[in-house]
């Protein structure tokens, strides 16, 4: 069973939530306020070393045409510095119209400022990628032992070397 983080990084508010692999769930933490349009490290570091997560995912935002928001290299410079300054491994995940799934989920209205819908929004990340993993991981299994039925099945072709 592996433990994970999931981020969804704002410049003014992360929401975090952790999840495992067993199951394939995530569970709402909380919402951690920057200082000073910086993340609040001593409060990350707090939670990193409470939960000692295998890993971290973190939502990457995206316009509805496929090509990243203006803002998301502060994204990836969150991500590389998650993964340099705890050593965790770093996912990044398509986190198009999770705060507004947040929201929908909470009934909190557009104009409402509600410090869940940063959290329900790391959630949601995170399930995300927890889903694709499980499904990447059964279609992998699932070629592996076709493969291997394959193999029983077929007879070994001959040599090149005894052929003659």
């Amino acid at each position: 069973m592996a433990t994970l983080l999931g981020f969804d990084f704002g410049p003014r508010k992360i929401g975090v939530a952790v999840g495992q692999t067993v199951t394939g769930t995530a569970t709402v933490l909380e919402t951690v306020r920057a200082q000073g349009q910086r993340p609040n490290w001593k409060r990350l570091e707090a939670i990193i070393r409470e939960w000692q997560p295998d890993a971290a995912v973190v939502g990457l935002p995206f316009n509805m045409d496929d090509s990243e928001e203006a803002w998301s290299e502060r994204v990836h410079r969150f991500a590389r510095q998650l993964q340099g300054r705890f050593g965790l491994q770093v996912h990044l995940i398509d986190e198009r119209l999770t705060s507004l799934e947040a929201r929908r989920q909470l009934k909190v209205s557009q104009h409402t400022a509600d410090d869940r819908i940063d959290a329900q929004a790391a959630k949601l990340i995170l399930e995300t990628w927890l889903a694709d993993a499980q499904s990447s991981a059964a279609a992998a299994a699932q070629t592996a032992a076709q493969t291997a039925a394959q193999a029983a099945v077929e007879p070994p072709s001959p040599s090149a070397s005894g052929a003659s």
